[in-house]
């Protein structure tokens, strides 16, 4: 679009006025011609138009969602993003999710094995649903997800930041810088991009219809977990700390934010520790006597995001057999 100079020699201030306003007046012209052309020409089959728009000085793109007539006055579906959804308590959250209706957004790290086969699942118990491989810890890649979601699913309504690492259980003389920056940028500053991406479809105040986050902590935040990871206790602790303070910022924009605090669950990820027996061994010494399964973790994360839970703001859920 070309870029008209102002001159201020030899202008007068009523002159400088005149020729503001009809400069505004032909951008905004521009703008409605082509925000109209590419409406017309991005339509999808839901009737949804997404347009992106590049902006020179920032790097990442700006988000617009216009809706089209033909839905208005329809019921908005429930679609949700969860990351680390092929396994442990994402898949278990997308099984479930898929029996209350939801579109579905299984976003996984590596393993295409393990997410087509939740994939094919989730689509077995009739949700529409799709598995989008995507690093959670770099923003580019968080961007193409959400906007394959916006394409193929729709607008987003819940999102759920589960993607998490933990490395072997060592003492922080121990830890090495890598690891330290792996672990916050993944358990931390992921969930933070994530929710930065879902805001900018579902608060209000970016034209979205509102929406619920969960944020799958830990009891580890609680507990500090010493002589094991600390650096993991810690992520979770600044995880908990995200989730009050944005809980309450956009408390007015139609966005509740919520945690879970699993403890000992029977999943895989303990093998990322290097314990992957660690449940089992420890489970007699909880005071329930035994360790979780992800299906009930799935079911605390799927009330938050219900409107069962509609006044449920900046709180959390502890998952830990008493722990």
């Amino acid at each position: 679009m070309p870029v008209t100079c102002l001159r201020k020699a030899c202008v007068r201030p009523s002159e400088v006025a005149k020729i503001k306003i009809k400069i505004n007046s032909q951008i905004n012209s521009q703008i409605n011609s082509q925000i109209n052309s590419q409406i017309n020409s991005h339509i999808n089959s839901r009737g949804l138009a997404v347009l992106i728009f590049v902006i020179p000085t920032q790097r990442h793109f700006a988000y617009c969602r216009c809706s089209l007539p033909q839905t208005i006055g329809k019921p908005m579906e429930n679609v949700i993003v969860i990351t680390g959804g092929s396994r442990g308590i994402g898949a278990a959250t997308a099984l479930l999710a898929a029996r209350q209706g939801y579109r579905i957004c299984i976003n996984y790290h590596a393993d295409d094995q393990a997410a087509e086969a939740i994939l094919s699942q989730v689509r077995a118990l009739g949700a529409e649903a799709i598995a989008v491989r995507a690093d959670v810890s770099v923003e580019d890649e968080i961007i193409q997800l959400f906007l394959r979601v916006d394409d193929e699913l729709g607008p987003i309504t819940a999102l759920v930041n589960n993607a998490g690492t933990i490395g072997q259980q060592s003492r922080v003389e121990d830890m090495s810088e890598f690891r330290l920056l792996n672990v916050m940028k993944t358990n931390v500053v992921g969930p933070m991009l994530c929710a930065k991406h879902a805001l900018l479809r579902m608060a209000r105040r970016h034209g979205g219809q509102g929406g619920a986050i969960v944020n799958v902590s830990s009891v580890a935040a609680r507990l500090g977990s010493p002589n094991e990871y600390v650096d993991y206790a810690a992520s979770k602790g600044a995880l908990d700390t995200f989730t009050i303070g944005l809980a309450k910022e956009v408390a007015g924009e139609g966005v509740r934010v919520n945690g879970v605090r699993p403890g000992y669950i029977h999943t895989g990820f303990h093998a990322l520790s290097g314990d992957p027996d660690r449940v089992s061994k420890l489970e007699p010494g909880l005071p329930m006597g035994r360790g979780g399964h992800p299906e009930e973790v799935a079911e605390a994360i799927l009330w938050l995001l219900s409107e069962k839970a509609s006044y449920a703001t900046g709180s959390f859920i502890d998952l830990g057999g008493g722990r």
